[in-house]
């Protein structure tokens, strides 16, 4: 029951249908990325997208030495010839280890081959969920971490 129940929740959702590259069943995008952003605070990120429509992104949170931010965490969905999504990731303040912000990051990216190109779009909410900032923009350059 459990494995059927599985099947019909993943026939309903739409990141489980498979976009093919050519190369075997999975979505264009599934897969390890090096990505360039060179508008975040720090420009170099780690994208993973699985091909169950989730994705996690992390960075050294090196950009801002009076925050921590932590991993990404996002789902995203094929749109046409374009990958869409969204992560959330969650800022601390270094001194106080107390909450700063909700940052969340949408991305619409195109994949073309062991590359992608793209635009993201960040907000930053407070605890109550009141914007803070943005939406501030930024470019996606992505390699694919190939063997």
């Amino acid at each position: 029951m459990t494995v059927l129940g599985v099947v019909a929740l993943c026939l309903s959702f739409p990141a489980c249908h498979k976009v093919s590259d050519g190369k075997n069943n999975s979505p264009a995008i599934v897969g390890t990325w090096f990505v360039k952003a060179p508008e975040a605070p720090f420009q170099y990120h780690m994208f993973i997208f699985n091909s169950d429509g989730t994705m996690q992104q992390t960075n050294p949170d090196a950009g801002d030495p009076n925050t921590s931010d932590s991993n990404g965490m996002g789902v995203w969905l094929p749109d046409g010839d374009r990958i869409k999504g969204k992560f959330v990731e969650v800022t601390a303040d270094r001194a106080t280890r107390q909450f700063v912000s909700r940052g969340e990051i949408s991305f619409s990216i195109t994949v073309n081959g062991n590359d992608f190109n793209g635009t993201a779009s960040a907000i930053f909410y407070d605890a109550k969920g009141l914007r803070l900032r943005g939406p501030l923009p930024a470019t996606l350059e992505g390699q694919r971490v190939v063997p």
